[in-house]
């Protein structure tokens, strides 16, 4: 029997599209369709994508005209239940049959291993395509990540922008149906100034070329961003330069055009002299232009704009785009040359009138916070601690700068020129731009010690202070960035292999966020009771950090500056227990360690599980490059023979432990070994005890891990042959002594309890 199939177009055009938003709008558009066909058992041959400025569309290859009958075996009550004593069917039996739409008898008894059940065994047609097309359509549309959807007309339809057309095409009639308000139809829409006539779509199979000849649409998203790279590429050789092409401004010009043509403009060589950012900025992420650069990476006083339009007189076009890009650049070289007026560390005090959050106060006391830090991670040794603490110093002020506030995206940039301008050290201006990053998944890390050091203690501030406030991410809601930084941190510790102690790091960056609270809530408490004599804004200790930046300038001598952040007694002792917020910090961080390293397996194809990575935690490494170490340690001992033995024995050890509900030590009392496995097993205990503990201290875990796998074997024969529950007392806790000290040794670089096995 030959299966009927027809291709599928649908088509829905709008207004103008988020740009930055089309490519993942199309792609869950067409994934929306994909999985709905699949649930509803439609197969076809192909699915392909399209989308412009102006049109969501997907056009399905060869799909069939209906589902595939489906055989049904429906289980109705027991048989005991169905039928009373004189045999006739009681109403749970006829209710049974009435839901299938047959009768009593038409229903079949079958045995199973829990007894006789009455069954329904039947088939049932398959709906035809054109009848569940239009409900899969509206479900991947309602699907869409569309953070918010805009009302429109007098309708109640909602979408990213209002509707304006539907086409839905099954084979070459139209497949009724009404969604976002709108009729579907077989006309579309061409380029809105070089086709604004509605246009027929006579079939699927040619709705792309008829859309490209008749229309003047480029609508295969993926062949338009081609197109466009290489024409750009192709006018910046004809101008003697090349074009910086990045991905991100490749995709927004795609989706801001339909008809892509490329031109080049100018602008004046003087503002050649702004900063390589300044004008990449203006020209890309202001105007969608493509910078070019010469053969030695100097920037060319020259542009590319991708025009939707192929005018008649296109030096009209270019003029425009000329003048429009002139007063921008203007704009940047009148802040560039005011902001050089004012060293930046004078605007260090202005930071007490931004307030960085409401609870937690300005960026004046975020900074000095910052600074006192970077102070206790520099006194460890990384770089020079003056560096770090000046830089920290600074970090923020170039958010005061003209230039920054026309261009926040170069917050960190700009400061590093202004210090650079200003005599400060070429690290310390290196820093301020360093501190921000990685920015993103796979960004850059700092390289200067003072930048790594600041960035280290800007997001570990940051991390403290949302959390103490009680504001900390809740499902996919992350304002502050929160799980940004916390990779940003594992990022700089692990992979510029810094050996910090991150727990001592977040009790000291946590009682440095907790005295400015507590003196933010006194100073509200105070002006609500109308004794405001306190500042909120600007505490006493700003002064004296004010006082503190300019000794910084003047004293660099070794004598530590003043820490006006952290309170004396800021860092609680080692013994003291974690206070909760302490805990959770932890927690969060570690749980996006778990995630940098699941991530890094899907790229490398490496084999850290989630229960090595567990095995690990258990231990409550302090360090994340320490964290780093053991685990991949833990990762070459599993692939020794003696591994998978020696797992299970720990899992049965911390088995035994909890279960026993004795209180255990590790003091063995040699004279009650008794049993010659005890004996060999302690011996080859107290025989690998002092090279393992060196090893351990030495960080070099695989070496100790290597050197506990020979005890594999009196750990199996101690297994075999000893009874650990012995009745008597004393040989019972000897005998738990000697598995919590050999639990000990494992313990000390992973729970291998916590491994399968």
């Amino acid at each position: 029997m030959t299966v009927e199939k027809k291709d599928f177009l649908v088509e829905l055009g709008t207004e103008e599209l988020p740009p930055k938003a089309l490519r993942g709008l199309e792609l869950a558009f067409a994934s929306g369709i994909q999985a709905g066909l699949e649930k509803a058992g439609l197969t076809h041959s192909g699915l392909v994508s399209y989308a412009t400025p102006r049109r969501l569309a997907v056009w399905v290859k060869k799909l069939i005209a209906r589902q595939p009958d489906q055989d049904i075996k429906r289980r109705g009550p027991p048989v005991t239940a169905a039928f009373d004593s004189a045999g006739n069917p009681t109403r749970a039996a006829t209710a049974f049959a009435d839901s299938c739409g047959i009768s009593v008898n038409e229903l079949q008894k079958l045995e199973e291993p829990k007894g006789s059940f009455l069954f329904f065994i039947g088939t049932k047609p398959g709906a035809a395509a054109t009848d569940l097309l239009p409900t899969i359509v509206q479900s991947s549309l309602d699907a869409l990540p569309i953070p918010r959807r805009m009302h429109w007309g007098s309708g109640t339809a909602e979408f990213v922008r209002p509707v304006h057309w539907l086409v839905m095409l099954y084979g070459t009639e139209v497949l009724p149906a009404r969604l976002l308000d709108i009729e579907s139809g077989n006309e579309t829409r061409g380029h809105r100034f070089h086709a604004p006539k509605p246009l027929h779509v006579s079939s699927p199979a040619n709705y792309e070329s008829m859309l490209e000849k008749r229309g003047f649409v480029l609508a295969d998203f993926a062949k338009r961003r081609d197109l466009i790279r290489t024409k750009v590429v192709e006018v910046a050789q004809s101008l003697g330069g090349r074009a910086l092409i990045s991905d991100a401004l490749l995709d927004e010009v795609t989706a801001l055009v339909e008809w892509p043509v490329p031109l080049a403009g100018r602008f004046d060589e003087r503002f050649l002299a702004l900063p390589r950012e300044v004008l990449i900025s203006t020209l890309q992420d202001h105007q969608r232009y493509f910078a070019v650069e010469d053969a030695q990476g100097r920037l060319l006083p020259s542009f590319i704009t991708v025009s939707n339009i192929e005018s008649h007189d296109p030096a009209k076009v270019r003029e425009g785009n000329e003048r429009v890009v002139r007063p921008r650049l203007a704009d940047a070289a009148f802040f560039w040359e005011q902001d050089r007026k004012h060293s930046l560390a004078s605007r260090s005090a202005a930071l007490d009138a931004m307030t960085f959050q409401v609870k937690l106060g300005s960026l004046g006391d975020k900074t000095r916070r910052i600074r006192a830090l970077a102070g206790e991670i520099g006194a460890t040794g990384i770089g020079d601690r003056y560096e770090a603490e000046r830089a920290a110093a600074l970090c923020k002020c170039d958010l005061l700068t003209a230039m920054v506030g026309e261009f926040p995206e170069l917050q960190g940039v700009m400061g590093t020129y202004y210090a650079l301008a200003d005599g400060e050290p070429a690290e310390v201006a290196v820093a301020v731009r360093e501190h921000y990053l990685p920015r993103s998944a796979g960004d850059e890390l700092p390289e200067t010690h003072a930048g790594l050091v600041v960035a280290i203690a800007d997001k570990l501030d940051t991390l403290t202070g949302i959390f103490e406030i009680g504001e900390k991410p809740t499902g996919a809601k992350d304002p502050f960035g929160l799980r940004r930084a916390a990779i940003g941190l594992l990022r700089i510790l692990i992979e510029k292999r810094l050996n910090l102690d991150l727990q001592k790091l977040i009790r000291v960056a946590l009682a440095n966020v907790r005295a400015d609270v507590d003196r933010i809530r006194a100073a509200k408490a105070a002006n609500a009771a109308g004794r405001s004599g306190t500042s909120v804004v600007k505490p006493a200790a700003a002064a004296a950090a004010d006082t503190a930046l300019g000794a910084l300038a003047a004293d660099r001598s070794g004598q530590a500056a003043p820490k006006t952040g952290s309170p004396a007694g800021a860092s609680p002792s080692k013994g003291s227990p974690p206070a909760p917020t302490e805990d959770q910090v932890y927690d969060f961080i570690m749980e996006r360690l778990r995630a940098y390293y699941l991530e890094r397996n899907a790229a490398s194809g490496s084999a850290i599980t989630t229960e090595m990575f567990d095995a690990v935690l258990a231990t409550k490494p302090g360090s994340p490059l320490d964290f780093d170490a053991r685990l991949k340690a833990l990762r070459a001992f599993l692939d020794l023979p003696e591994a998978t033995s020696l797992a299970s024995a720990n899992k049965r050890i911390a088995n035994i432990l909890r279960k026993s509900g004795e209180q255990t030590h590790n003091n063995v009392d040699v004279e009650a070994l008794k049993d010659t496995a005890e004996v060999n097993l302690y011996d080859a205990m107290r025989g690998l005890q002092d090279s393992v503990a060196t090893a351990v201290a030495q960080r070099e875990y695989a070496n100790a891990l290597g050197r506990l796998a020979q005890l594999r074997p009196p750990v199996d024969a101690f297994f075999e042959k000893v009874m650990v529950m012995d009745e008597d007392p004393r040989l019972r806790r000897n005998r738990l002594a000697l598995l919590a000290q050999l639990h000990g040794l494992f313990i000390g670089i992973a729970d291998l309890s916590r491994l399968p096995g």
